[in-house]
């Protein structure tokens, strides 16, 4: 699980997300997470999908959107979150993700523009996010650093 892979985990965007790392080292502080995800997307504050190799029905990790709401220049923006096992971090499966974002989110969750977090250090997913339109955002979203954004116009 990608939860509990301390390679993964700095390339997870905890950013706004109080104090959680989403490193998880026992099954019942998955499940927090888990009914955490379930009641935010109850009640419409984001959805997380699962991440499932499609050849052999490995679940590598998860995905999350959400139509962002603030009185900044962001506003109705889309924040997209992928976390995957490490050894799942390649170009191909990025790519992917990315390929489904691009082709719905903008209209699902009625943005005009995706902002996505890349550390330096993430290198197939900049490299990834640059192939598929993303561009540095070169300032600070919400006091953060290292994120990339596609408008919809693309």
């Amino acid at each position: 699980m990608c939860y509990s892979d301390e390679k993964a985990v700095p390339l997870f965007n905890s950013d706004n997300c109080h104090g959680d790392t989403f490193y998880y080292s026992t099954t019942e502080r998955v499940k927090q997470a888990i009914d955490f995800w379930n009641y935010s997307y109850n009640n419409r504050h984001f959805v997380r999908w699962t991440v499932i190799l499609n050849d052999t029905n490995e679940k590598i990790g998860t995905i999350e959107m959400f139509h962002r709401l603030a009185e900044d220049e962001f506003n109705h923006y889309g924040i997209l979150r992928i976390d995957l096992q490490s050894n799942f971090e390649s170009m191909a499966i990025i790519n992917e993700i990315l390929e489904i974002a691009n082709e719905n989110f903008f209209k699902a969750f009625e943005v005009k523009a995706i902002l996505t977090k890349a550390i330096t250090k993430a290198t197939k997913r900049i490299a990834s996010l640059v192939q598929n339109g993303y561009k540095p955002v070169n300032r600070k979203v919400m006091n953060y650093d290292d994120y990339y954004v596609r408008f919809a116009e693309q």
